[in-house]
């Protein structure tokens, strides 16, 4: 295997999972945050899921994230990086592949998401936990 090779295999790209296309149906809005030289670096390594509880597909191209829930590979976040820490996210409003409306409820969630995306390494059997808490905390059923 060459080296190219090898350094390939520790990124996700595009291809490496089903990743369907943002709909036409979005909405944008800045995120406000500013991240680490290591979270950065976390980010672009992406992650290519590995088990079931594993929901989310990530990868970079460019300056450009773009997040898809692994099972149905709908595009859910797209998040352009911007040097002054003010992020431009488009976010799917496509009410078949993302029930949230909620520009609020969408900047917490994503702020969560980035926080355990941008560990290494990155766990996602506690993101799962905790998504799964959350939600069940909404239908207000703890």
């Amino acid at each position: 295997m060459t080296e190219d090779n090898r350094s390939r295999k520790n990124i996700a790209h595009r291809e490496d999972w089903k990743s369907e296309p943002m709909p036409d149906k979005h909405e944008t809005f800045v995120l406000k945050r500013s991240f680490s030289d290591e979270e950065m670096k976390a980010l672009r390594r992406g992650n290519i899921p590995e088990a079931m509880e594993d929901k989310w597909f990530w990868y970079m191209e460019g300056l450009t994230l773009f997040a898809h829930r692994s099972w149905t590979g709908y595009c859910i976040y797209q998040i352009d990086f911007k040097e002054d820490d003010n992020h431009l996210v488009t976010v799917n409003r496509d009410p078949e592949q993302y029930k949230c409306t909620s520009i609020e409820e969408d900047i917490e969630t994503l702020n969560k998401l980035l926080d355990w995306w941008s560990e290494l390494p990155y766990d996602h059997y506690n993101e799962w936990l905790s998504e799964t808490y959350d939600t069940l905390k909404k239908a207000d059923k703890r």
